[in-house]
């Protein structure tokens, strides 16, 4: 595995592994990272589909407490290591190698106040399934559907524990369906666009595990990029976190 060490952010002082070869973490995982919700109550925070764990390390510079990285791939999980050693974050990142799917069985269940996923953007059969089985499995749902994902969530939350994802708006309707499902009620929506003009492609969705129904919030707009095609200002402060 062709293994490189990037700065995770626009800054030095966190650094992250990844597969020249694979699926790196993309602007996606900053963005829910910055997203969810931290507040002072938050005791444990575990991250499904963590890959190399650019989600809990962004989150690291967020809060001290304990985070959970759930991965199935074996090389995501290497690399997910890596970079926790690189930022000597050992005491406060676990990295768990298994599928989702049931992963409750080892974390327990009710035990966590918030969890975080960047998930496979798209059903099998949907788009043409990549030929890396790396990135197809990361891009597809072949080792967890949506539904898997929120139920396994659900099971993992404690009772106001909240569920923030990111996703493709597409799927916004069959999101909120499901997150009522497994009794998360959507409470917070943000759209994701690549410019001024441009569609929507990305949502970030937040919902409280047994909240009250109503009251979802919509955020104003997130842009990518100005008019010079430059990220604009909001993308970079995001990108160049600083503790306020």
């Amino acid at each position: 595995m062709p293994k490189i060490c990037n700065d995770l952010l626009g800054r030095p002082g966190l650094k992250i592994y990844q597969d020249s070869d694979a699926f790196h973490f993309s602007l996606d995982s900053i963005l829910l990272a910055h997203f969810v919700q931290i507040s002072w109550r938050v005791t444990k925070i575990c991250d499904l589909c963590t890959g190399n764990a650019p989600i809990p390390l962004y989150l690291s510079l967020r809060t001290k407490v304990p985070i959970v990285g759930v991965e199935i791939q074996e090389d995501s999980v290497e690399l997910a290591q890596c970079s926790v050693e690189e930022n000597h974050l050992e005491d406060q990142i676990r990295i768990v190698h298994r599928n989702l799917v049931g992963v409750h069985e080892i974390l327990g269940k009710s035990g966590f106040d918030v969890v975080t996923c960047n998930p496979p953007f798209f059903k099998v059969g949907a788009h043409q399934t990549n030929e890396n089985e790396s990135k197809a499995i990361a891009r597809h749902e072949i080792k967890a559907t949506l539904d898997d994902i929120v139920k396994e969530a659900s099971i993992l939350l404690n009772s106001k524990g909240r569920l923030a994802m990111v996703h493709r708006p597409d799927r916004l309707v069959e999101i909120l369906d499901t997150f009522r499902k497994y009794h998360i009620e959507p409470k917070k929506l943000q759209f994701v666009y690549p410019k001024i003009g441009g569609e929507c492609n990305h949502i970030l969705i937040e919902g409280i595990k047994d909240g009250k129904a109503g009251n979802l919030v919509v955020l104003p707009p997130m842009i990518v990029y100005d008019e010079n095609q430059k990220w604009t200002k909001e993308i970079i402060r995001i990108y160049n976190y600083e503790k306020e």
